[in-house]
This record gives C-alpha cells, sequence and structure tokens, in this order.
C-alpha cells in the first residue's frame, strides 16, 4: 500500500464528501472515486457507505482512518528528522506550553549540557495541547505532556513531577478568603474553555490570557499547583482539596535511538521530583 493511497482516504473520511476531497488533493473525482473503490476490494472491507444523503464511514473506515493518520504522520516524522539529523549544527527540539515544564527545565539544562553527548537545545512554546501532534509528527524530538489530559500513546515517557491542583480566583471573589476548597464550591462558576473541550466558557489559548480573565472575574480556573509561581497580586490560589493530582511527563518517541534524547532523559530524570518515581 502507497502513502498516497492513505493520503487519499484520508481526504475523503475527513471531508466525507469526494467533490471537495478531489478538490483539496489538486485532481479530478473519478480517479479518486476509483483509488478508494479499489482500495476497499483489496482490503475486502468496505470503509465507506455510499448512499443518496451522502458519505459516511463503516466501521472500518473509521479504524482504517485513525490508523491512517498515525502512518502519514510517522512518514512525515522520519522526513522531518532525517534533515535535522543531517543539519551541520544539529539541534535537540524540545515542546512544551508556556510553564509547561513546571519550572524543571531550567534545571534539567546545565546537567543535559555537562553531557558528552549533548547538542544545543531548543525550547518550541506552542499552545495548549499541541505538544503531542509536535512530538508526533516529528516536528520535536522531546516534549513535556501533561497526565491526563494530554495524548501520550505511541510515546516513551518519564514521570517528572505530580502536583495537586489550585482554585485561581480573582481576589474579590466571594470565595477569595477561604483556607481551601472542594470541588462542590465552584458548581456553577463560569469555566475557561481550553481548545478541544466542550465546556461553555470563554475561551482560552495561554497562560497570560487566563490570568487575565480571572483577575477580571470572567472565569474561575483549577490549574496545577506549579501555576502559583506567576500568580499576580489581583489573583489568589486556593488548594482544592478533592481535586484529582496532575502530572508532569517527558515524551519521545517510542524506539529512538538519539543519543541526544537520550542523554536529555537522564538530565530530566536527576531532577525528578522524589513525589514521582520511575514508572516500573
Amino acid at each position: 500500500m502507497e502513502t498516497r493511497e492513505l493520503a487519499y482516504f484520508v481526504a475523503v473520511a475527513e471531508e466525507l464528501h469526494f467533490g471537495r476531497a478531489a478538490q483539496r488533493l489538486g485532481m479530478a473525482q473519478p480517479p479518486l472515486s476509483r483509488a478508494i473503490q479499489q482500495l476497499e476490494r483489496r482490503m475486502g472491507v468496505p470503509l465507506l457507505n455510499r448512499t443518496s444523503r451522502g458519505v459516511s464511514l463503516t466501521p472500518a473506515g473509521a479504524v482504517f482512518l485513525a490508523e491512517s493518520r498515525k502512518a502519514l504522520d510517522a512518514v512525515d516524522a522520519a522526513v522531518r528528522r532525517a534533515q535535522r539529523a543531517g543539519q551541520e549544527v544539529p539541534k535537540l527540539l524540545v515542546a512544551m506550553k508556556p510553564d509547561g515544564d513546571a519550572g524543571l527545565l531550567e534545571r534539567i539544562l546545565p546537567g543535559y549540557r555537562a553531557d558528552p553527548d549533548a547538542i544545543e537545545v531548543e525550547v518550541v512554546v506552542g499552545g495548549i495541547g499541541e505538544q503531542s501532534r509536535m512530538l508526533r509528527d516529528g516536528r520535536v524530538d522531546l516534549a513535556f505532556l501533561h497526565g491526563p489530559h494530554d495524548d501520550s500513546v505511541g510515546f516513551d515517557t518519564e514521570l517528572l513531577l505530580e502536583q495537586d491542583q489550585v482554585a485561581m480566583l480573582a481576589r474579590g471573589h466571594r470565595l477569595a478568603d477561604r483556607s481551601a476548597l472542594v470541588l462542590a464550591d465552584l458548581d456553577g462558576e463560569p469555566l475557561p474553555r481550553w481548545p478541544g473541550s466542550d465546556v461553555r466558557g470563554p475561551e482560552v489559548r495561554d497562560a497570560g490570557q487566563l490570568l487575565q480573565l480571572v483577575a477580571l472575574g470572567q472565569v474561575v480556573a483549577v490549574v496545577p499547583e506549579s501555576a502559583r509561581r506567576h500568580v499576580r497580586a489581583d489573583v489568589v490560589c486556593l488548594p482544592v482539596l478533592d481535586a484529582p493530582r496532575t502530572s508532569v511527563l517527558l515524551a519521545w518517541p517510542d524506539r529512538t535511538r538519539s543519543r541526544a534524547v537520550a542523554a536529555f532523559v537522564r538530565a530530566s530524570t536527576d531532577v525528578r521530583s522524589p513525589a514521582a518515581p520511575s514508572p516500573t
């Protein structure tokens, strides 16, 4: 099977319309339809339901869409990583969201730079939820991920830190004078809508925007305890006693042979929180 066939199928499966998929691919519709039919014959299962009302995925098609995306990402990742490895001055690219390292990176880097396998590090700061995708498609070599929210399937990981959560409130909020809260105290409070979530609240894309909305009383946010480090004078943080703990994970592609990646992992485990032992 060729990657071209996977790309054809993904376009049709995402558009659920042969005409739009053909336009997206820059080709005519008839050869696209024939290519998908030939793919289904070779696989021996129908991937699409075609009716007068439109196109939909069969159960087999839904599975094949997810696996095709992974396969295409793997091809893109292989190209990007090979290109970086061939650079005259190679770099190690590490992805994180703003403050996504919980303050660990400044302790990791000195130990990493002392390793004989170390190369130059470039930190790539992206939006919330982007780090898994960047690692999966080869744009970066390692990423700081956050459990249980980020997708770490298919990666090797090291647990670096576990944290309790706190509620961020405007200093004038009705609950701001409490010493601690439980989640039920926040029932009915406006919550931020992170990318990909279905919460009905103001959309938040970065930490600065979140702090501004909290200070204005527009939202209340439950966040990892490390967020206290950047709290403004007009915002308070209170422990949420029954909130689930969150984790900071260092992730990298499984089966990687990069000595620079291995050196970064070693340096990271050296500064790991005592409360976050290596998984067995």
